[in-house]
């Protein structure tokens, strides 16, 4: 298990490096996640959803993605509300205070998630297991289902990863171990050091320190990394992709939504060396760019009423109507037509809103989701993307277009290369990378594996689980 000194420390990607590393040497690793509280999802082979990172791991680990892999998702609606998805379905809104009392619910989570923590062991070795958030978190731990007492009923050896690069990471590693239980506290095995900036050799005195005052060895001091791209699972990263138009590339600005979901859409554009791709909710960038798009979103009406109030729908209108592109995708794809309607309170409060009105459209929110991998025809050529979504729209076309303007529930629409050539086609000169998408992510794990295997002790790794 990789369990944390908080959130948003790198576990998820030193699991995703495993799943590849322990592929290479030759084993059968899958993921696995007991609870995930995430709006990036995917759907399975079976139709079913999880969270998208564990989708990327068992990628990584050259598997298809099971739902076992991650039993629980928690999809935020609100500040307070969430989404519970169980075994890949949903099974409606619980609220955040509600979920973690103890005896609250009338299905036993970890039951469940331990169920599937078996079967998928039965199946594969060794499974990577990834903590959430603090392991630390003293007020959650007789409900917690997902760090230490997950890791107890798999008999895991625990390795913590805590970040350096936001500071205190002595407080926090040494802290995370002294305030474990005794009998957890023995299942932490191993310490890695993430996003390091700097001289290497800076650290070796506090590595020292570290296994000193903690009595565990650290596996690694592993530093940060510029040219390596794994999908990110949290919205959080988007802060960094707010950036300035660009003279000679073809700006394309995603508006930012406050329920942004399945955001890696847009991944494959935006490594594109023709296009300048950048996250954004001001009205003067979305009126000066060349292509816009509308993404998913968990609260489609509420985001369409807040694009409404901040100014961003009519420049989205006035921006189709001056000739620029405007594509949507899922609940973008919803915002665009002529009304979202909600009679029953699916998502909240709001019973109707008027659309953007740029496809011929009308969409009702319904209790039934629609998860399902599909295939795709564009441009004469064979395509591949996949669906999650609540909410039917009276249309039966997967893809709907018309003057410069897309919309379509395909999540992936944007991975494909026959897409971004159309799209890009009137508007740029120079020839499109060759490289497929799933070629490329497969070269990005084998380097993330690299700098792993570069800066983490893996015989020491392999020799705690053989100890075992």
């Amino acid at each position: 298990m990789l369990a944390g000194t908080g959130s948003d420390v790198g576990k998820s990607v030193i699991a995703t490096a495993l799943c590849r590393i322990f592929k290479q040497d030759g084993y059968n690793p899958a993921p696995f996640k007991a609870q995930n509280m995430a709006l990036n999802s995917y759907a399975t082979p079976e139709g079913l959803e999880i969270g998208r990172a564990q989708a990327v791991q068992a990628e990584a680990a050259g598997i298809p993605c099971h739902t076992d892999m991650n039993p629980l998702l928690l999809k935020p609606q609100s500040d307070h509300t969430s989404q519970v998805v169980l075994n890949g379905k949903p099974i409606g809104n619980k609220n955040a205070y509600d979920y973690w009392r103890r005896g609250k619910s009338d299905i036993d989570f970890r039951a469940e998630v331990c169920k599937a923590f078996d079967r998928l062991a039965a199946r594969y070795n060794p499974i990577v297991m990834e903590g959430a958030g603090s392991i630390s978190e003293m007020n959650l731990r007789d409900t917690d289902l997902v760090n230490l007492p997950m890791a107890r009923h798999a008999k895991a050896d625990v390795i913590l990863v805590g970040d350096i690069d936001r500071g205190g990471v002595f407080a926090s590693v040494y802290g995370s171990i002294m305030l474990q239980t005794p009998e957890d506290r023995q299942l932490i095995k191993g310490i890695i050091i993430n996003k390091f900036r700097g001289d290497m050799r800076l650290f070796d005195e506090g590595r020292k320190m570290l296994e000193d005052i903690c009595g565990v060895p650290v596996l690694g001091v592993v530093p940060y990394y510029k040219d390596i791209y794994i999908e990110e699972e949290d919205s959080v990263s988007l802060a960094k992709k707010q950036r300035e138009l660009a003279e000679g590339k073809v700006n394309v600005a995603v508006v930012l939504l406050h329920h942004i979901s399945n955001f890696t859409d847009f991944d494959m554009l935006e490594r594109d060396p023709r296009v300048n791709l950048f996250y954004t909710n001001n009205v003067s960038d979305i009126s000066r760019a060349d292509i816009i798009i509308l993404p998913g979103t968990k609260a489609t009406l509420d985001d369409l009423l807040e694009l409404r109030r901040n100014g961003c729908a009519q420049a989205i209108i006035r921006a189709h109507r001056d000739g620029k592109t405007v594509i949507g995708i899922c609940g973008g794809y919803q915002m665009l037509g002529q009304a979202v309607s909600d009679p029953n309170g699916i998502e909240g409060t709001i019973a109707n809103l008027p659309g953007l009105g740029l496809l011929p459209i009308h969409t009702t929110m319904t209790p039934e989701k629609t998860t399902q991998q599909v295939t795709f025809q564009f441009e004469g050529q064979e395509c591949q993307g996949y669906e999650i979504h609540q909410g039917v729209s009276d249309t039966d076309q997967p893809i709907l277009q018309t003057d410069h303007c897309i919309g379509t529930y395909i999540h992936g629409f944007l991975d494909n290369p026959p897409v971004i050539e159309y799209l890009l086609k009137d508007k740029v000169s120079v020839s499109a990378p060759t490289q497929s998408y799933s070629a490329f992510k497969d070269e990005q794990y084998d380097k993330l594996a690299e700098h792993v295997r570069k800066y983490v002790d893996i015989p020491q790794l392999y020799q705690i689980l053989q100890d075992d």
